[in-house]
């Protein structure tokens, strides 16, 4: 049984054709932003990216056909539990329309995978999308009656690192207290508490740190100056896909950046050291939230393969945990084990309804 599992990120497209447990092609193209921001939306991207997973799957001799089982990253509809979803209509539908209200092109996942399930019959899956929602009730109030803030975040990628990690204790991730960083064109630092995300920020909504791709967070007022002056859409669109390094630099090839620091350039080195330390101080953030008893801290994605940025987050926060490196991520290899789990009948997968898993507070249907 092949699985083909898709993973649209926001500066890359990464596929793996698994034969059951055996990895027969596993690949990752990069996209600069600006190859990507030609497209006016996320799902305007689908043929581009349909395109590169045809090619790089011809290049050792695979095509769609071969494949019995599409797996695809996902995001973008309601809030919703962790574990293995079937990607069925509604599902899909509510991941292209962006009912949850963020546009991360993780939710392109769903969407191929689902529409090559259709074109040539076969299944779809898709795991822990990036909408799943745990946060306790303290992390979603805004200081605005009735605005809250929203699960957004890494968790397919966070959860199968911290789960990984407590394996290597000899522990279970459902035991255990960790802070975990993703750091690569989008950067989210969460707090897991016993198996949960409890708390974090809200990568692709503006919030945490800037990223090579998004604006992170920027004082309201400020912002509202630049909205007047340029308008919402660049705002929005800076938010995911046209903001920090690209605002910057033009290129959201954190290579290039990192190049240009190393070789003197003073702008590339403030605008990179400054990414870090935001980091740091959302690192500091979920320390307080899980009241002093993290475990680990551990560096996951894309950009943790620079020792600059691991040793500045360590003398900043080794006090706090002890720091732990993992380069790149360990997603494709989740949506596989998880979803061969389900298919061998050893766990079950759960309905997606379209019901969010957080139904607001009781006093949010009270009348005033």
């Amino acid at each position: 049984m092949k699985l083909l599992i898709i993973n649209p990120g926001s500066t890359s497209t990464k596929i793996s054709l698994y034969d059951e447990d055996t990895v027969l092609l596993e690949k990752s193209i990069f996209h600069d932003a600006p190859e990507l921001l030609v497209y006016p939306t996320v799902n305007d991207q689908i043929p581009f990216r349909m395109s590169v997973m045809e090619q790089a799957l011809a290049e050792d001799g695979f095509s769609f056909q071969d494949v019995d089982v599409f797996v695809g990253r996902g995001g973008s509809a309601v809030p919703c539990s962790s574990g293995v979803m079937p990607i069925n209509e509604k599902l899909y539908a509510d991941t292209r329309d962006a009912v949850g209200g963020s546009e991360h092109p993780a939710k392109l996942g769903v969407m191929m995978a689902y529409e090559l399930g259709k074109q040539y019959g076969k299944p779809a899956y898709t795991l822990n999308p990036t909408n799943v929602d745990e946060l306790i009730e303290e992390a979603r109030l805004t200081g605005i009656a009735g605005l809250y803030r929203n699960a957004q975040s890494h968790v397919l990628n966070q959860k199968a690192v911290a789960s990984y990690h407590a394996e290597r204790m000899g522990r279970k991730y459902e035991d255990c207290d960790f802070i975990v960083c993703h750091i690569d064109g989008g950067i989210t630092v969460n707090a897991h508490r016993r198996g949960r995300m409890i708390d974090g920020n809200v990568g692709s909504g503006g919030d945490g740190a800037y990223t090579p791709t998004r604006i992170g967070s920027v004082p309201v007022l400020k912002l509202l100056d630049y909205i007047d002056e340029h308008g919402t859409e660049e705002v929005r669109l800076m938010c995911s896909r046209a903001g920090g390094f690209v605002s910057h630099f033009g290129t959201s090839n954190a290579a290039v950046i990192h190049q240009r620091m190393e070789e003197g350039d003073a702008r590339a080195a403030i605008v990179w050291k400054s990414m870090v330390y935001q980091i740091i101080k959302q690192i500091g953030a979920m320390a307080a939230v899980l009241q002093g008893r993290a475990e680990a801290i551990l560096l996951t994605g894309g950009l943790v393969i620079y020792d600059d940025l691991v040793q500045q987050i360590k003398d900043s926060c080794g006090w706090i945990a002890p720091v732990f490196v993992y380069p790149g991520e360990r997603e494709q290899e989740a949506l596989a084990k998880e979803t061969l789990k389900v298919l061998r009948h050893e766990t079950e997968a759960r309905e997606y309804t379209g019901i969010p898993a957080w139904q607001g507070f009781p006093f949010d249907h009270e009348k005033t």
